[in-house]
């Protein structure tokens, strides 16, 4: 797998946004590319392009996705360090909504809201969205955040100095500043097992496959069949970052 920088500049970002829809990607009956509308058209050729899908109605909020990707790429094991995790919302009979995930949801989750007072509940894993118009690597002043060609937002550590840029361009809250290295760290889809033809660790572990991961390329990807059989959002869709990260059933309440 190639971890080159890609050679767009971001004036040739912004011009190949011919589709543009506001960042919504809707999954509809037709072939991939013609039923999905990004806000990007998507590359041309047999390049892999990844993307990520994840079934909120499959999430019994369990954790393990967050456990495994702490394990399997050294995070702090400190509470508020992630590169990936979950929520829990509560919606609550009078309209008010409470979010909770408590060190990420690997310890799991216990409902503090009274069953009486209780809407819905459901949870939402939360990682790196792999934007094709990446806020992030916009703003990173030395280059050290980039895009694979195969779509897989990235940090070269030996060029990050630590500015926090990023961090705060990220709409998703993705990134955090290694408490040891002094350079950003975040979600990179394993890329290390992807080079070995395994899935990353996080959709390995989970015991509803909730989480979806394939080749958006590939019409045959199981990515690909999600979408097509779902009604599928990204999140904040108005700030058009063209996110490849697709929820099945994302309530509107989620941000």
């Amino acid at each position: 797998m190639k971890q080159e920088k890609s050679k767009l500049s971001r004036r040739d970002f912004f011009k190949a946004g011919t589709i543009i829809v506001g960042g919504i990607a809707v999954a509809s009956t037709f072939t991939p590319f013609d039923g999905l509308l990004f806000a990007i058209e998507p590359p041309k050729g047999k390049e892999k392009w990844y993307g990520i899908g994840i079934d909120i109605n499959k999430c019994i909020g369990c954790g393990k996705c967050a456990n495994a990707c702490k394990q399997e790429n050294n995070v702090p094991k400190a509470p508020f360090y992630f590169r990936s995790w979950v929520e829990q919302y509560t919606i609550k009979n009078d309209g008010t909504i409470k979010v909770e995930s408590p060190n990420g949801g690997i310890d799991g989750f216990v409902q503090s809201v009274p069953n009486e007072d209780i809407f819905k509940s459901f949870f939402v894993p939360k990682m790196c969205n792999h934007c094709a118009k990446s806020p992030c690597t916009q703003v990173c002043p030395v280059g050290a955040t980039f895009e694979t060609p195969e779509g897989i937002v990235l940090v070269d550590e030996n060029y990050c100095i630590g500015c926090r840029y990023c961090v705060q361009a990220c709409p998703y809250g993705c990134r955090y500043v290694h408490p040891e290295k002094g350079t950003v760290d975040k979600c990179t889809l394993c890329i290390h097992r992807l080079e070995k033809g395994l899935q990353p660790a996080c959709f390995e572990i989970c015991p509803t496959e909730a989480r979806i991961f394939g080749d958006l390329n590939d019409p045959k990807s199981n990515l690909n069949y999600f979408l097509k059989n779902h009604t599928c959002m990204v999140i904040k869709p108005n700030l058009n970052t063209a996110s490849k990260l697709f929820y099945n059933a994302l309530s509107p309440e989620v941000r």
